[in-house]
């Protein structure tokens, strides 16, 4: 796919942009820079390279899983205006 002036005119467009004609050319060669690229990637050999869940091997720090307030529905379901067996009653909206 060659990246040309209509192209990223088109593109431009459907994106709501207004580009004037330097600004156009500019994309274009910066756009088939970014393609070139790609397809250069595209013929390195990665058969032996293990995938990775995140390039910076980041571990994502957990905290323990334990409670740490109180359980207060009782003092909640004091003041709700309508509660059974430990649930809150609403009045029906849609019929």
């Amino acid at each position: 796919m060659t990246v040309d002036s209509k192209l990223v005119g088109e593109i431009a467009h459907l994106a709501r942009l207004d580009l004037d004609e330097t600004s156009v050319a500019n994309y274009a060669r910066e756009m088939a820079g970014v393609l070139a690229l790609a397809r250069q990637m595209e013929d390195v050999d990665t058969d032996a390279v293990e995938p990775m869940a995140h390039p910076l091997h980041a571990v994502q720090p957990l905290r323990a899983d334990e409670v740490t307030e109180i359980d207060q529905r009782d003092e909640f379901q004091a003041i709700a205006p309508a509660v059974d067996d430990g649930l809150y009653l609403v009045p029906q909206v849609i019929e």
